[in-house]
Order: structure tokens, then C-alpha cells, then sequence
């Protein structure tokens, strides 16, 4: 089982901050923007874990270089089930430095992206607190 995967479902969110870069850049599968850094990434991590519930991984594919990882999971996001992907990407120190996360349907995508926006003033303000600590 692949550390990420381990953290992720342990809920333990210091050892996922732990794996990821400082120049990390995590691609949302709801904004259009990637958001670039890790405090931002590790505060986005934490508030995707207070909208999914029943979240576990069921696949998990590795590049034959080890640098590229895929994780497939389902969640539900209110009453929706949620289908997804985790696209992983390790640097030459073994951090995670691209994270790209796909979901689908779309009922589903949409239910995320609503539930995202109610977070984000925490999830910013976690990234801030972060940043200056």
C-alpha cells in the first residue's frame, strides 16, 4: 500500500503534509486554477476529508519508474456517490510535487464544488495560519 494511500485513509494529516513538497501543485477537479504550494495543498487535503464520508481507495496503479502513482476511490459527498482519481507525481526526493484529482458524475462533481466553496474560507485561512507559523 502506497504511504499516501495509508495517511489519506488513517485520516492522518501530518504524515499526508509530510509526503508532499514545498513546491507542490495540486489541480482541483472542480476550479479552474491549480493552487501551487504545500500549505495550501495540505489545507485542501483537510477540508476534502470533512466533505467526503464512506471515502476508501478500491485501485491503485504505480509507473513502472515509481515517479507516477493512481489512486481510484469513491466517497459521497452529501447523498451523492462519488467516483474519483488521485494522479500523483514524485519529485527526485520522493515528495509528492503534482496532484491532480478527477471526479466523476458530474451531479457528483457539482455537489463537491458546493461543499468545497463552504470550506474555502477555512481552508484559506489554514493555509495563511500555515504559512506564518
Amino acid at each position: 500500500m502506497h504511504p499516501f494511500r495509508k495517511a489519506v485513509e488513517a485520516e492522518d494529516h501530518a504524515a499526508i503534509e509530510a509526503l508532499l513538497a514545498e513546491n507542490v501543485v495540486f489541480t482541483s477537479p472542480v476550479a479552474f486554477k491549480p493552487y501551487p504550494g504545500k500549505a495550501i495543498t495540505a489545507s485542501i487535503l483537510r477540508g476534502v476529508s470533512r466533505v467526503f464520508t464512506d471515502f476508501h481507495y478500491v485501485r491503485e496503479t504505480a509507473g513502472a519508474d515509481g515517479r507516477d502513482h493512481a489512486l481510484v476511490f469513491k466517497a459521497k459527498v452529501g447523498d451523492r456517490e462519488i467516483d474519483g482519481c488521485d494522479f500523483l507525481h514524485f519529485d527526485e526526493d520522493g515528495k509528492i510535487d503534482d496532484l491532480m484529482v478527477m471526479v466523476r458524475p458530474m451531479s457528483a462533481a457539482q455537489a463537491l464544488a458546493a461543499a468545497m466553496g463552504a470550506e474555502f474560507e477555512r481552508i484559506t485561512r489554514e493555509a495563511t495560519e500555515a504559512m506564518g507559523a
